[in-house]
């Protein structure tokens, strides 16, 4: 049965102060003028709260400014004040119903808009969209889109929790209120970039979601089959879920050829910390990642579940201090679209020759710290990328 969302009412929401003249333009970080031209979504599912906090998204857009203002070109945000998009909407269902079977297609319903939507005109679009939807329980879903262009994960997470932490305590509040890091483009300044990832990335075929829940223990457990080498939770998942992937690839019947494709791996990694020599805070604002390509696993070597981490691990920590360092130097720019490249190339073979696999994580990011003064966040929707 479809499950009816019905929208209740929309306006536009402006930072509660006006951001200052010096600050009106906002440069883009290099790796912001890499990035796709689509949304990062998020969804947060909260249990009927006893009171409602009020929710100062107004202050919220003020501490993070260039989210108020409208991309300009590739290189700049013009921090004009123009607003953020603020919808409500009415489930009619329970929130129960969602959490049981998390479908993809239902997902979207408690999004602004569609996060992979083709942006004709960048510059016309919000940066920001955000929609509450009211459940008949009670129970309350808060999804967020924020423009690629400006944003990753972490960013999502940082304004998340600085919102919430305002409807708490109040901007001058105690707090663990942090202000936003806003000069990722001094660290990795813009430059004359003709390469964009194409918004083609999202693909349009019918999309199939599970989810597998993974706990404390399961972790545990996991983990010590590795023995001494001592993966990390995020290699462990990834080499499970790529082994388990390539075996059964290896049984699927309308295989043509002896062996099914080769089969390689990305994954996205977060690179604030890694830079020893000026480490970036979690919050701060841009899309500071990189995405590593993993070597080919061929299709008829028998690997153990230690061989597929192994390279998973090898991979990651090739995103060290001299990469990093490589990447501000002259020649930066090329070296970070090194690995977007061989991204695309893996894609385009995936049709046939190559199984690609694209993982990222949003396990160490503080979703579930953005409480708005209620008790009872019950999930998060990360972003699902076709």
């Amino acid at each position: 049965m479809a499950m009816k969302v019905e929208a209740v009412s929309a306006e536009s929401i402006k930072p509660s102060s006006p951001t200052p003249s010096h600050h009106r333009s906002s440069s883009s970080a290099s790796f912001d003028q890499l990035a796709p031209p689509f949304y990062v979504p998020a969804i947060l599912f909260y249990s009927a709260p006893d009171d409602k906090a009020a929710l100062d998204s107004a202050s919220a857009l003020s501490l993070f400014y260039p989210l108020g203002g409208r991309v300009k070109g590739n290189a700049a945000i013009d921090c004009s004040d123009d607003g953020a998009l603020y919808l409500e909407a009415k489930a009619h269902f329970e929130l129960s119903e969602v959490l049981s079977n998390p479908d993809i297609n239902q997902l979207q319903k408690f999004l602004p808009f569609s996060p992979y939507r083709v942006i004709p005109n960048i510059e016309e679009q919000v940066i920001v969209g955000v929609q509450f939807t009211f459940f008949n329980c009670g129970g309350i879903a808060i999804g967020i889109c924020i423009s690629h262009k400006i944003a990753d994960g972490a960013s999502v997470s940082a304004f998340l929790a600085a919102w919430s932490e305002i409807a708490v305590n109040g901007v001058d509040g105690e707090a663990n209120l942090k202000t936003p890091f806003l000069k990722a483009s001094e660290i990795f300044p813009p430059k004359d970039i003709k390469f964009q990832m194409p918004s083609g990335v999202i693909s349009r075929e019918k999309l199939l979601t599970k989810m597998f829940r993974f706990d404390g223990e399961s972790l545990g457990h996991l983990r010590a089959r590795f023995g001494s080498t001592a993966p990390t939770r995020v290699e462990a998942v990834t080499a499970l879920i790529w082994k388990s992937a390539v075996e059964a690839a290896r049984k699927r019947p309308d295989w043509t050829k002896k062996y099914p494709p080769s089969s390689a791996v990305t994954h996205v990694v977060n690179i604030r910390s890694r830079i020893r020599s000026q480490p970036l805070p979690e919050n701060a604002l841009g899309n500071l990642w990189q995405s590593i390509v993993a070597p080919l696993m061929e299709p008829n070597k028998e690997a153990e579940l230690q061989d597929f981490a192994g390279i998973v691990r090898k991979s990651i920590r090739e995103i060290d201090s001299e990469y990093l360092s490589a990447l501000r130097g002259e020649n930066g720019l090329a070296k970070a679209c090194e690995n977007l490249t061989a991204a695309r190339r893996l894609a385009a073979a995936s049709a046939g020759e190559i199984e690609l696999y694209r993982f990222s994580s949003w396990a160490r990011f503080p979703f579930y710290e953005a409480d708005f003064g209620w008790e009872g966040l019950l999930g998060c929707a990360p972003p699902v990328f076709p």
